[in-house]
């Protein structure tokens, strides 16, 4: 990987993250709820409300209220949430670990499954088509509605697994990273670690399926291509296996358009995200975001956006990266 190449996409890494900031600054600038009224409550006098919007800033020119919106950004200050009156980044910091967690459970499970699903298609064993026709057609429905089937199925039907919420124990949530399974585990605590991962599966499985096909189609085609290659016709005719193939010599090689798609799939996850967690009653960034909308709180809204559109931009960055250290050739 050259440094041009790095250079580039750390370049366009920062780009990015300030068109996303300009955004949301004119989303809040032709926001029709006043900051220092909202702030202040429906009882506050104008008198008030003028000296708020002066406090805040709100009375300055709009080139030097990006700069200030800017400079928060940078030093992690989203504002002040209109419904909690607390700061957006604590508020956000207390929810996040449950949607770090979630996103973190589906995407290696859906790792696993896209694994499985491209070698099934390339290596033939007991159990490959059945796999690749229920992930096919888990794929076809919206998220929303395949979290509804997995809860009438596992929870309502068979009650193998917990319908919502991180745990079974109210107040089992106090460890050093939020993440209940690791600050289980951290603990010596493995029956909190085990719980924990029962409410984590079907909200989990209910984000992953959609990603897992899409990166097992991708994985699968370059695997198909790159059998074709000669190398690979070389190693047939020294007598290699068909399996030590494609395990030992043409997984490595076709990496590269998968690992493309795992980042766009890490986007894609983090907004799913929010649809999950309403499904679930999971305590996470959607069921604070869930609960900012209906009272206009911009603040709150904005902050969620910001933390979610830059995770996306970070993770596809990262899987440039990752592709070009794959494959020295497309980083040149």
């Amino acid at each position: 990987m050259t440094p041009r190449f790095l250079g580039t996409r750390l370049a366009s890494l920062v780009a990015l993250l300030l068109v996303l900031s300009v955004v949301l600054f004119v989303l809040q600038e032709i926001s029709a709820t006043d900051a220092a009224a909202a702030t202040l409550g429906p009882t506050a006098s104008p008198e008030a409300i003028a000296a708020e919007r002066a406090r805040l800033g709100l009375d300055a020119p709009p080139v030097s209220r990006y700069l200030d919106y800017l400079g928060g950004l940078l030093t992690g200050d989203l504002g002040t949430s209109f419904r909690t009156r607390r700061p957006v980044t604590e508020d956000i910091g207390s929810y996040l670990p449950a949607t770090l967690e979630l996103v973190l459970f589906a995407f290696l499970l859906a790792l696993v499954l896209a694994l499985l699903f491209a070698l099934s298609s390339t290596l033939r064993w007991k159990g490959a088509g059945a796999l690749r026709g229920l992930l096919f057609v888990l794929s076809t429905a919206p998220t929303f509605l395949l979290g509804i089937f997995f809860l009438i199925v596992f929870y309502q039907r068979l009650d193998w697994l917990p319908a919502n919420g991180r745990t079974s124990a109210a107040g089992a949530v106090d460890g050093p990273t939020g993440l209940l399974v690791l600050d289980g585990l951290l603990a010596g605590d493995p029956a909190t670690s085990v719980d924990a991962l029962r409410h984590l599966l079907l909200p989990a499985l209910a984000l992953a399926v959609g990603p897992a096909l899409a990166i097992g189609r991708v994985f699968r085609s370059s695997l198909r291509s790159t059998l074709d290659a000669e190398y690979v016709r070389t190693a047939r005719a020294k007598g290699l296996g068909e399996r030590s193939i494609v395990l030992r010599h043409v997984a490595r090689n076709s990496v590269n358009a998968a690992l493309s798609m795992t980042g766009l799939q890490i986007g894609f996850m983090f907004a799913g995200v929010l649809v999950v967690e309403s499904v679930f009653s999971w305590p996470g960034l959607g069921s604070y975001l869930g609960a900012s909308i209906p009272v206009s709180d911009f603040p709150a809204v904005a902050g969620v956006t910001f933390v979610l559109g830059a995770v996306y931009i970070v993770a596809n960055t990262a899987a440039d990266i990752l592709q070009g250290v794959a494959d020295p050739r497309v980083a040149v």
